[in-house]
């Protein structure tokens, strides 16, 4: 089963609503480049050399946001759908006429919408179901002790399922859109300060 480790945190932004209250959030072990995720896909009982790998993912990136850019959306099975949506800014143009794209939209997006075909569904609430948490203070617990440090491991080695608020913002079925970056509770910026 897949590992996710994370880490409890404070809200400490006083100007926020959340003020004060404990979230979960994903604690990274390593953020892989293309040239490290070619290196991987070649590792798994590949005919294809990393450098071979390599060069099919940087076309793919190409042609992915060529499409995007011709307003396309690309669906990957098995994994999801990547399409635009625009930012436009707060309140919005008076009338139809006078709405101005050098004005009025403030970005464009890449979005995210995972699979949710019924065999391949990685939709949050999917996801959730097939990874393991750990939480990172029970590592360095474990690391403490393997060294020789004091202390009794008083908590789990792992938690599965609710993990409040720690889930990413993957997308959804309401015309919103996701966020590739994912973490964060539910779409508040709790980390600002």
């Amino acid at each position: 089963m897949a590992k996710i480790i994370y880490e409890v945190y404070q809200n400490k932004n006083e100007h926020n609503a959340a003020y004060g209250k404990w979230y979960g959030r994903v604690k990274y072990l390593e953020s892989l480049n293309t040239r490290k995720l070619s290196n991987h896909i070649s590792e798994h009982g590949s005919i294809y050399t990393p450098d071979v790998v390599y060069g099919v993912m940087e076309k793919f990136r190409s042609c992915l946001l060529e499409m995007l850019l011709n307003s396309k959306k690309v669906k990957i099975e098995g994994l999801g759908t990547f399409y635009t949506t625009l930012e436009c800014q707060k309140g919005g143009a008076l009338t139809k006429e006078k709405f101005s794209v050098l004005k009025d939209v403030k970005g464009l997006h890449i979005r995210f919408l995972p699979e949710q075909e019924q065999e391949q569904n990685i939709s949050s609430r999917e996801f959730l179901k097939q990874a393991e948490f750990i939480n990172v203070e029970s590592l360095l617990k474990s690391d403490e002790e393997s060294t020789g440090g004091s202390g009794s491991n008083s908590g789990s080695g792992s938690q599965t399922g609710g993990n409040t608020g720690g889930g990413g913002n993957t997308g959804g079925n309401t015309g919103g859109g996701g966020n590739t970056g994912g973490g964060g509770d539910g779409g508040e910026d709790l980390d600002k300060d």
